[in-house]
Parts: C-alpha cells; structure tokens; sequence
C-alpha cells in the first residue's frame, strides 16, 4: 500500500462497462512525510467517498484489480483506493543535519 492525497475526479463518458457508476479519483502519491513524489495517477475509489484533499492509500497492479467495488468481483485497473487516512504516527526521522517530524 501506498499513501497519496486525492487532487481531483476523472469523468469518463466511454470507459469499460464494469466501471459503470464507480468514481475515478486523481491520486498525488506522497512518502511517508507527506512530500509528492511521482505524477498523479487515476485509481478507482472503492468506497466511492474520498474527498479532494483527504489523505487516502491505495494499491496498485495486480492488487488493484482485485479489490472489489460492489456487486462487481474483479475491476480491469491499476490502481485502487482502498482507505482514508485520518492519522499517522511515526517516529521522528533525520534527514541531514536537521531532526524533522512529519
């Protein structure tokens, strides 16, 4: 799993049957200190409820097909939103010379 933030929504008029009625989110990944890394990416939003700005985790590849969105068993993507994040704890980390906290 990784974390991402949500930055926007994909509306598709011609997309795959099976992806009748599902949200498609746009997905900045971040680290685990929050800081973007990658591009955005598009993953389907299996509880259909992440708003723009939340912190989310997905998965992607093989495992983002086989998360299930109901009543469809198997979805054809790459990248699934599987949680929202509400908090995180870790422990402090050193990058450098300085101490930072996420």
């Amino acid at each position: 799993m990784e974390f991402g933030r949500i930055i926007g929504s994909v509306v598709a008029t011609v997309k795959d049957p099976s992806l009748a009625g599902v949200r498609l989110a746009v997905v900045q990944p971040l680290d685990e200190l929050g800081a973007e890394v990658d591009r955005p990416l598009v993953a389907v939003d299996t509880a259909g409820q992440a708003a723009i700005g939340e912190h989310v985790f997905y998965v992607t590849g093989a495992d983002a097909m086989m998360v299930s969105v109901e009543p469809r068993p198997l979805l054809p993507v790459d990248a699934a939103v599987v949680g929202i994040l509400h908090d995180v704890h870790t422990p402090m980390s050193r990058r450098g010379d300085e101490t930072t906290r996420p």
